[in-house]
């Protein structure tokens, strides 16, 4: 199995651009550890931290249609729905996943997956 770095979307209101046209299928490629640090230096994202998610969408959205650059006008001009729906996948994709471990129960013989949890438990 291959990793994947791109994840194709289809946005439940869609972009409409300024000729009229619909635009509701896109492409997300996974954040880098630059998309999320670099928009801080942002005034805009100084002035009002809620702007950081549009500058993150408008980094890691690589495609959206046939618009040729996705920039943060595009974002800004999304319905609320669109907005919400790629905020969601966008924590989705990048999420960290635990990892697990095949464990056996001590009782009965029964193998099963158990995620790993770092935290101290003193």
């Amino acid at each position: 199995m291959a990793f994947e770095t791109e994840f194709t979307f289809e946005l439940p209101k869609g972009y409409v651009d300024e000729s009229g046209t619909l635009h509701r299928h896109g492409i997300m490629r996974l954040a880098t550890a630059a998309d999320e640090i670099l928009p801080m230096r942002d005034p805009r994202v100084q002035q009002n931290p809620g702007y950081l998610t549009i500058i993150l969408l408008a980094r890691v959205i690589t495609k959206l249609g046939e618009i040729k650059a996705i920039d943060t006008k595009v974002i800004e001009k999304l319905f609320t729905a669109d907005l919400a729906f790629l905020q969601e996948m966008y924590q989705r994709i990048n999420q960290v996943e635990a990892p697990t471990i095949s464990v056996m129960c001590p009782k009965c013989g029964h193998g099963f997956e158990a995620a790993v949890n770092f935290t101290d438990q003193a």
